[in-house]
């Protein structure tokens, strides 16, 4: 709950950002003045690239909890009983020595979202953000697939 949370105040954040710095672009907008005007412009893009981001990421939390809540329901969540830090994160090593079991299941099923999802899982608790969040949107996008090949066969 807590990340919702900062998510949220991220985003007003951002949000609040945006409208300022588009009111600047638009008084420079408004100035006449060459230079006043490329400023002006180049103010309005920021914002919109940071809310595409914003959006895109929020976005990407969304999914990514809506398909762990599906990995749930079907009793597929990692199981591995392991030592947790007191911030309810497993220690490194501990998901390190994890890590080889997963990579393998990919390996052995590279079209299945569940497999993916638990290697995201798995980079997560060794501490690669990036890697985790790679898997993590190719399990969303076999996800996708999957659930719309189901539906055609429904």
């Amino acid at each position: 709950m807590s990340t919702r949370i900062g998510v949220a105040l991220m985003a007003v954040m951002l949000a609040l950002y945006i409208g300022l710095v588009a009111q600047r672009g638009w008084l420079l907008l408004q100035s006449g003045e060459p230079i006043g005007v490329a400023m002006g412009v180049a103010l309005f893009l920021l914002p919109v690239i940071a809310a595409w981001a914003l959006g895109r990421e929020v976005w990407f939390g969304v999914r990514a909890q809506q398909v762990g809540r599906r990995l749930e329901a079907e009793g597929a969540l990692p199981t591995e009983d392991i030592a947790l830090r007191p911030s309810g994160r497993p220690h490194r090593e501990d998901a390190d020595a994890l890590f080889p079991a997963y990579r393998a299941a990919v390996e052995a099923a590279p079209d299945d979202w569940r497999v993916w999802y638990r290697l995201g899982l798995a980079y997560d608790g060794a501490g690669d953000r990036r890697r985790a969040r790679g898997a993590i949107r190719r399990a969303i996008a076999l996800e996708r697939t999957d659930r719309a090949a189901r539906a055609g066969r429904d």
